[in-house]
């Protein structure tokens, strides 16, 4: 468990998180995750800090309103969502491609979890991961 930091293009939304990389990520073939080839780290609410960028944050959320998306109104990067899980009860899914200070070489060996949201089946993975 480290510390690490992160940030959306233009600099204005600044977080930073307590987590594991080798503990892994996750991918999902919902239709927004798709769109925005989302790969994420999970962490729980609790490991996440907002630094900076309360005001130029927006949420979208779609279908059962379950999860917000949260991205910069001024760049449009989408920074993380936010969610609730049986497993991890409240969290944070930060985006990997926010990160600012974690190495090449530590995403590259992060191992990736596959969801099939499109599905709304959360344990068994999609049959078809090549497009994610």
């Amino acid at each position: 468990m480290k510390t690490v930091h992160g940030s959306c293009h233009c600099g204005a939304i600044r977080y930073e998180a307590d987590l594991d990389l080798a503990a892994g990520t996750i991918k999902c073939n919902c239709s927004i995750c798709t769109k925005m080839r989302f790969w994420a780290v999970q962490v729980p609410s609790s490991a996440f800090r907002l630094l900076a960028g309360g005001e130029a944050l927006s949420e979208y959320r779609f279908h059962l309103k379950r999860d917000g998306h949260c991205f910069c109104r001024r760049c449009g990067i989408n920074v993380f969502s936010t969610g609730h899980s049986a497993r991890l009860g409240d969290f944070h899914a930060i985006t990997v491609a926010s990160l600012d200070d974690v190495p090449v070489e530590e995403l590259i060996a992060a191992p990736v979890r596959y969801f099939d949201g499109r599905n709304d089946e959360w344990e068994i993975p999609p049959a078809e991961i090549r497009h994610l």
